[in-house]
C-alpha cells in the first residue's frame, strides 16, 4: 500500500508520539508498503512538507517544551499527497490534521486515524488535569470537530478504547498495541562508572504533571534504601526546574537528561528497577520497552492509566499518587534480588505478545478495511 501519515511533527524523536510514528513508518516500510508522511521540516522524498506554526512566546514556550511543534495546514500539500496515496492516516487532532481532513474528504481518498493525544496530556499542563469537566470537554470537542468523521480509529489500549465509547465515538475502534520495536529485548550489560554502586531506579517520560515523576522522587527520599538508591529520569519537559529543586531531599544526586533511543536501550540492560508513576496514559511504550529489556516494573495504579494491564502480580503495583506504598515497594524489590531475577525473566517473556510484528499487521488489515469501504462507496455512486 501507498500510505501517508499526518502528524507535525515527525523528524525530531523528543516526544512519545513522534517516537512512535518513526518506528510505525519503517515497520510499514519494512512490511513491503510505501510510506510518507506530511510534516513540518525541510522537503524530503518521504516527506511533504508544510510550515511550523508559530504562538506568542508563552505559548510557544507551552508548546515546545512538551517536545512538541505544530504545523500550519496546506491544501495544496494534501492534493498532492492525497493524490499519491491509496490511505491517508491522521496520527492527532491538530490543526493541520483537522484541515487535511476536509481536503481528504472532499477528494474520496481513504483515511483512518489514531488516538495518541489523551486529554490529561493538555488539561494536566493548565493544571486541571482531575477535572472530569476539563477532559470530557476535550474528549467531546475531538469528537465532533475531528474523530466521529472516521470510520476507523486506532486505539493503543482497551482502557482508552473503553474512554472512547463512554464519550460518544462512532467509528469502529481497533485496539493494537504501538508495538514493541525488535531492538528492544533481554540484555544485561556492566553498570559504567556513573551508576555504580548504587542501585539504579530509572523512568522514562516527559517532565510532565501527568507523569507524576514527584511520586518517585518522593518514595526514593523516604525509602529505607534511600542511601543506595539513584533516581534516573530520562527525559525532558516543562518541569525539570522543579523536579531538580524536590530531588535536592534524596541522598545522591538525581540524574535528569534526555537520551536517544540508542542511548536509552544500553541503560535499561545497566538499571535495577523501573518505575512508571503516570497518572494518565494511553498504553506507556516506555514502560512497555523498560520490561522488554528485563527490567522489573512497578507501575501507578490509576484508572486514566492502560500501564497497569502489563503487571504480573501485585508487587508490580502501587496506588496512584502514593509515595509511600511506591517507597515499600521498591524496597521489597531490593530486599529480594533472588526473586527480581525471575522476575526479569518473566517480563522479557511477557513482552513478546506486544512485538511490532503484530502490531503492523492488525494496522495493515485496518487500512485495507478502510480502501475497501470508499471503493465500495465509489461504484454506490457510480455503478
Amino acid at each position: 500500500m501507498k500510505i501517508v501519515l499526518v502528524i507535525d511533527q515527525f523528524d525530531d524523536a523528543n516526544n512519545g508520539t513522534t517516537i512512535s510514528a518513526r518506528r510505525f513508518a519503517k515497520a510499514l516500510k519494512d512490511h513491503g508498503n510505501e510510506v510518507r508522511v506530511i510534516a513540518i521540516g525541510k522537503p524530503a522524498d518521504y516527506k511533504y512538507a508544510v510550515k511550523q506554526m508559530k504562538f506568542l512566546p508563552v505559548m510557544e514556550h507551552l508548546v515546545t517544551s512538551q517536545g512538541m511543534r505544530l504545523a500550519i495546514p496546506n491544501k495544496h500539500v494534501f492534493e498532492k499527497a492525497a493524490a499519491w496515496a491509496d490511505v491517508v492516516h491522521f496520527m492527532m487532532p491538530s490543526p493541520l490534521a483537522v484541515t487535511g481532513l476536509r481536503h481528504v474528504e472532499k477528494l474520496g481518498i481513504p483515511h483512518t486515524a489514531a488516538f495518541h493525544c489523551q486529554p490529561e496530556n493538555i488539561t494536566y499542563t493548565f493544571h486541571l488535569g482531575r477535572s472530569k469537566r476539563a477532559n470530557d470537554l476535550l474528549y467531546s470537542g475531538f469528537r465532533d470537530t475531528f474523530y466521529n468523521r472516521f470510520t476507523h480509529i486506532h486505539c493503543p489500549s482497551n482502557m482508552i478504547t473503553n474512554q472512547l465509547r463512554q464519550h460518544g465515538y462512532t467509528a469502529q475502534l481497533h485496539v493494537i498495541s504501538n508495538g514493541i520495536s525488535p531492538q528492544y529485548f533481554y540484555g544485561k550489560l556492566p553498570k559504567e562508572d556513573w551508576m555504580k554502586g548504587y542501585f539504579n531506579v530509572l523512568m522514562v517520560g516527559r517532565y510532565a504533571g501527568e507523569k507524576r515523576q514527584d511520586v518517585l522522587i518522593e518514595a526514593c527520599a523516604r525509602s529505607h534504601h534511600a542511601k543506595e538508591i539513584q533516581v534516573i529520569l530520562a527525559g525532558k519537559g516543562p518541569l525539570e526546574k522543579k523536579y531538580r529543586k524536590l530531588a535536592e531531599k534524596l541522598q545522591n544526586p538525581i540524574v535528569m537528561q534526555f537520551y536517544e533511543p540508542e542511548r536509552l536501550i544500553d541503560i535499561l540492560h545497566m538499571a535495577d528497577l523501573y518505575v512508571h508513576t503516570s497518572d494518565a496514559e494511553i498504553e506507556a511504550m516506555s514502560c512497555m520497552e523498560a520490561f522488554a529489556c528485563g527490567l522489573v516494573p512497578i507501575i501507578a495504579e490509576s484508572s486514566r492509566s492502560a500501564t497497569p494491564q502489563f503487571a504480573l502480580d501485585g508487587r508490580s503495583l502501587f496506588p496512584a499518587g502514593d509515595s509511600a506504598a511506591l517507597a515499600a515497594q521498591i524496597d521489597w524489590w531490593i530486599e529480594h534480588p533472588e526473586e527480581r531475577k525471575t522476575m526479569e525473566l518473566r517480563y522479557a517473556e511477557h513482552a513478546k505478545q506486544y512485538a511490532m510484528e503484530e502490531s503492523i499487521k492488525k494496522t495493515e488489515e485496518m487500512f485495507r478495511m478502510a480502501i475497501a469501504e470508499q471503493g465500495a462507496a465509489r461504484k454506490a455512486v457510480h455503478p
